[in-house]
């Protein structure tokens, strides 16, 4: 476990966890899901915090990741989650926020961790191919069929989208 600098690690934890959680339900869209992430790359990063402790955020951002793909590599099968409105993610826009939510909840697993990638993270599509372990393409085609999925699937979205996005 954490020997070098616990009061470190236990400080990072409570200053990003919150931003930590929130990626990770964009990466899940489920709540409990959004738990078990979180908690599987922190506790990598416990057991590496003597190393990584300069960096942790990274670290940990690019461990959720891999996990998050990890389980849409195991599971083959489509999965439509119940998504649950407790306020975890707050918004000024609730009917937005929840349509989003729902459009989110039916893409496929890869589809949505694409776009919260490049979109929520803000990464290039060459950094967001690095970070998932696919080419720059995979990632391009992806997040165009991705966007093409969301505005069929709710119309309503298309000035947040974008018409050429």
């Amino acid at each position: 476990m954490i020997t070098d600098d616990r009061a470190g690690f236990d400080a990072f934890v409570h200053a990003r966890g919150a931003a930590l959680a929130r990626t990770a339900y964009l990466l899940t869209g489920d709540h409990h899901l959004t738990q078990d992430l979180v908690q599987a790359a922190l506790l990598q990063a416990a057991k590496h915090w003597g190393r990584i402790h300069t960096s942790p955020e990274a670290y940990v951002r690019r461990a959720m990741y891999h996990q998050n793909i990890s389980w849409w590599r195991r599971r083959r099968i489509t999965e439509t989650p119940l998504v649950s409105h407790d306020g975890a993610v707050e918004s000024a826009d609730t009917d937005l926020r929840l349509t989003l939510d729902q459009a989110l909840a039916r893409l496929t697993s890869k589809q949505r961790t694409v776009l919260v990638l490049r979109f929520y993270e803000d990464l290039t599509e060459v950094e967001t191919a690095r970070a998932l372990g696919i080419s720059a393409g995979t990632v391009k085609s992806t997040s165009r069929h991705a966007l093409a999925r969301l505005r069929a699937l709710a119309p309503e979205l298309a000035e947040l989208i974008g018409a050429d996005a």
